[in-house]
Order: C-alpha cells, then sequence, then structure tokens
C-alpha cells in the first residue's frame, strides 16, 4: 500500500509550478497558502491514526480506514504518505481556497480530535520594473509594478539597507510609489512578494539636474533630468552661472601671449631707433687733402709782398661722424710747397 502512495507522491513532483508547505499539527484554523497552478503540502499529523477522515467545506474527500483508502481519489488531485502524515494538493486552482477540516477517529468511530484549516490559492508574482522620473524641483518619482501576483506587498532598500525616511519626501518604504529627495543616489531595490513568491528589481539612480541646452535638431530642451542619462545636449549642459574653467584659462593664455608679441615688437623698434641715432650723430665733414702752392712772380720794382700764396682747391668727403674730442697737442699739418 506504501508502494502505492509513494507513486502517487512521484506522479505529483513531477507537476510544474510553485510548491508550499504548511504545518497544522498543533494549530486548530491554520491559515495555509498555495500557489496558483503549483501544489501545497499539509503537514496533518507526526503518525497515521486507525481512522481520519478530511472534508473539504461538507464534502468528505478522503477517509482513511484500516490502513487503506474507503473513498477513490483523484490521483492528479490529491496524495497521502502514511509515513509521515502528508497530505498534498496539487494542480491548485482558485476552487481550492476554501476550509478545510480533519477529524481523527478511533476504531469504533469515536471523535477524538477535529481541526481545521483554511487554505487560500495566491498567483505568484511573475515579475516587476521600476519607472523613474525627475520632477520639476530636481526630486525622484519611483514606481514599482508587478504583475501576475495576488496580494503583493512591496518593500524598499537603498545600497543594501532599508530605505529611511530622511532619503524620501514622500510615501514610504511599504509603498509601491515613493519619491525620493533631490540628493538621493545608490542602487535602489524594490521587492515585491506575497504569501506563495518573492521578486527583486534594481536599478541605479543617479541624481536629478537641470540642463538648457539645444539638442542635434535645433530644439532647445530645457527640463529636469537623470545626470546619467543626459544624451540630448550637443553643447555642454548649464547646471549653474560659473564660467568653464578651460575656457578661462584658454583666454588668459591668448591675452598672455598677445601682451608678449606686442612687448616685443615694442622693445625691437626702440633699440633700432636708437641705433640709427647714434649712426646719424657720429656722420662729420673730414678733410681729405689740402694743396697748397707758393708761386714766384717776375720781377718787381717794388716788392710790397714779398711772396704771393696760391690756393688750391680743398675737397671733403662725408664720413661718418665720429665724436672725438680734440687734444691740445693734436697738429693739423699740410704739405707746402
Amino acid at each position: 500500500m506504501e508502494a502505492v502512495f509513494g507513486l502517487l507522491l512521484m506522479l505529483l513532483s513531477v507537476s510544474h509550478g510553485v510548491e508550499t508547505t504548511c504545518d497544522v499539527r498543533q494549530k486548530n484554523g491554520s491559515q495555509c497558502y498555495g500557489a496558483l497552478g503549483g501544489a501545497v503540502d499539509l503537514q496533518l499529523m507526526d503518525r497515521t491514526p486507525e481512522r481520519f477522515e478530511i472534508h473539504k467545506n461538507a464534502t468528505k474527500i478522503l477517509l482513511w480506514k484500516n490502513n487503506r483508502f474507503d473513498l477513490n481519489m483523484n490521483p492528479d488531485k490529491y496524495s497521502f504518505t502514511p509515513n509521515d502524515g502528508m497530505l498534498r494538493i496539487s494542480n491548485l486552482n482558485r476552487s481550492d481556497t476554501d476550509e478545510y477540516k480533519l477529524q481523527i477517529r478511533n476504531s469504533d468511530g469515536a471523535l477524538l480530535e477535529d481541526r481545521t484549516l483554511r487554505l487560500s490559492i495566491q498567483a505568484p508574482v511573475s515579475s516587476a520594473r521600476l519607472v523613474t522620473e525627475c520632477l520639476s524641483q530636481g526630486e525622484m518619482r519611483v514606481s514599482c509594478s508587478s504583475e501576475g501576483g495576488d496580494s503583493p506587498q512591496y518593500s524598499w532598500t537603498l545600497g543594501g539597507h532599508t530605505l529611511t525616511e530622511d532619503k524620501l519626501l514622500s510615501g514610504n518604504h511599504e509603498t509601491d510609489n515613493i519619491t525620493l529627495r533631490q540628493d538621493v543616489e545608490g542602487v535602489l531595490v524594490c521587492s515585491v512578494n506575497n504569501h506563495v513568491s518573492h521578486f527583486n528589481v534594481s536599478q541605479k539612480i543617479s541624481t536629478c539636474v537641470f540642463i538648457n541646452c539645444t539638442d542635434s535638431n535645433g530644439t532647445r530642451i530645457t527640463q529636469w533630468m537623470f545626470a546619467a542619462s543626459d544624451t540630448l545636449c550637443v553643447e555642454p549642459k548649464t547646471t549653474s552661472t560659473t564660467p568653464d574653467t578651460t575656457v578661462v584659462m584658454a583666454g588668459l593664455l591668448a591675452a598672455l601671449v598677445f601682451f608678449l608679441v606686442v612687448g616685443g615688437a615694442v622693445m625691437y623698434a626702440l633699440k633700432k631707433k636708437k641705433t640709427n641715432q647714434l649712426e646719424e650723430e657720429g656722420d662729420e665733414q673730414e678733410l681729405t687733402y689740402a694743396d697748397v702752392r707758393i708761386k714766384q712772380r717776375g720781377p718787381v720794382q717794388q716788392r710790397a709782398n714779398p711772396e704771393e700764396v696760391e690756393y688750391g682747391q680743398i675737397k671733403f668727403s662725408e664720413r661718418p661722424r665720429r665724436t672725438v674730442e680734440p687734444r691740445e697737442d693734436d697738429c693739423v699739418y699740410a704739405k707746402v710747397r
């Protein structure tokens, strides 16, 4: 008989879907959850009694008596293993949400124990995604949306730690929509879960900056956007009125080169002018030669003038003047005949 139950359990183990487990041995009125399309294992007892019954609402779905089932179970739906007291319900659907009752009796049929449990079927979370948006003052709105899950619950972490109030402008760490302050950045994680599933989605967020620029189509853009994804501008974005350091340095360097060139030209012109003046002041007339002749006249009655001097030409040539101070002992000689 146990081999038959093991075969049923093996057949169920290949079914697809999420598997959950509920322990209802010690508590009456337990709440259990199963995943839609999956399977749930109900731990009913530690050992199998001589006789027990399981009812779904008012319908008896299983009767164990004399070490065998007295009812024909659907093997695609229910299986029970006597050695560990585990009941598996597979291929879960919405109609499996109900109240289940376990009644344990003795061999005479007297009721020894009566326990109930509530089974709820939920669709598991299949996916989640984050949507971020920069607001008008540089804040960031983040929405976490999920698909396929019943009664999803949300939680947020930033940099591996629970999102604190000082990072939030509105919302809290248990809602699906939050608004972060302007200076918040890091790895943001949204966790979506319900009783049968858990899903995480993360995104590295950067701060919002204000851009005022022109795109490649010539359209002027003035808006808040993420600093890490600013690819719309073809010119530097303006986040402040402070000039760019590179532009300032280039302007100073150009001015310095200009003044050096002008200064060099002025110094060269002054030096050349001074040289020309010195050359002009050095020009003077220099005596080249003097030719003086004395002729003897014919006989005369009276020698009023014993000698008559005949003068030749005196020629001068232009030479660069030299400033020479005459000395007292300098003499000028002439050739006299």
